[in-house]
């Protein structure tokens, strides 16, 4: 049997002390990540929500991290789903 796991992405403003960056978040945790200004904002979305299936192995059969649906939300975040094993 299969779990889905979805990842919620968010934009963080920078601050005094840090800059932009984004969190993804899963029931299985969560990563912030620095915003990579030679990506666009979805990209910068995309990064970090493989960043946190590939630290929790989502892998697909043939390795790779695939989300199974991509989509932004109306807060301007995305949210990703992974079938996970």
């Amino acid at each position: 049997m299969y779990a889905l796991q979805a990842i919620t992405t968010k934009y963080l403003a920078p601050t005094n002390s840090s800059g932009a960056r984004i969190k993804a978040t899963a029931a299985a945790g969560s990563i912030t990540i620095p915003w990579d200004h030679a990506l666009d904002a979805c990209a910068n979305h995309y990064a970090a929500a493989r960043q946190l299936a590939g630290q929790n192995d989502w892998t697909d059969d043939t390795g790779d991290i695939r989300p199974h649906a991509f989509g932004a939300l109306p807060d301007g975040g995305y949210v990703l789903v992974f079938l996970t094993r």
